[in-house]
């Protein structure tokens, strides 16, 4: 008998991990330098404002230091693509961000799941203050 709950409890879990995972996709990398070089990218750096000093992916906005000024800073268009990200992929202060703008009403929010750590891998350029 306690193992069929204990079962039945990882299971739940998972599912719950799952589900928790799902509701903000990924946005993959090249489709994000896509949407970066068309324009059509909010993006929002949650790694807090010191680290955003240091470094950013180029044209993201510094969550930590918006605070109230937030809803004014997105796209009026509230379809619009809206990424935030944070430090790698095992960081998910992402969804402070994420969880704010599908406050405000937007309904395309994903998430760069490599974070600012995944785009140096990658080579690309950082953006600095």
């Amino acid at each position: 008998m306690l193992r069929k709950i204990t079962t039945l409890l990882v299971a739940v879990a998972l599912s719950l991990t799952a589900f928790a995972a799902s509701k903000y996709p990924d946005i993959s990398h090249d489709e994000l330098k896509a949407a970066m070089a068309a324009g059509t990218v909010t993006l929002i750096d949650v790694n807090g404002s010191q680290s955003y000093a240091k470094g950013h992916i180029p044209g993201a906005m510094d969550f930590a230091a918006l605070k109230d000024s937030f809803a004014a800073k997105l796209p009026a268009d509230k379809s619009a693509l809206v990424v935030a990200y944070c430090g790698s992929p095992s960081c998910g202060a992402y969804k402070k961000a994420a969880d704010a703008a599908v406050a405000l009403g937007y309904t395309n929010v994903k998430h760069y799941s490599g974070g600012i750590s995944g785009w140096q891998k990658r080579g690309e350029q950082m953006g600095k203050l």
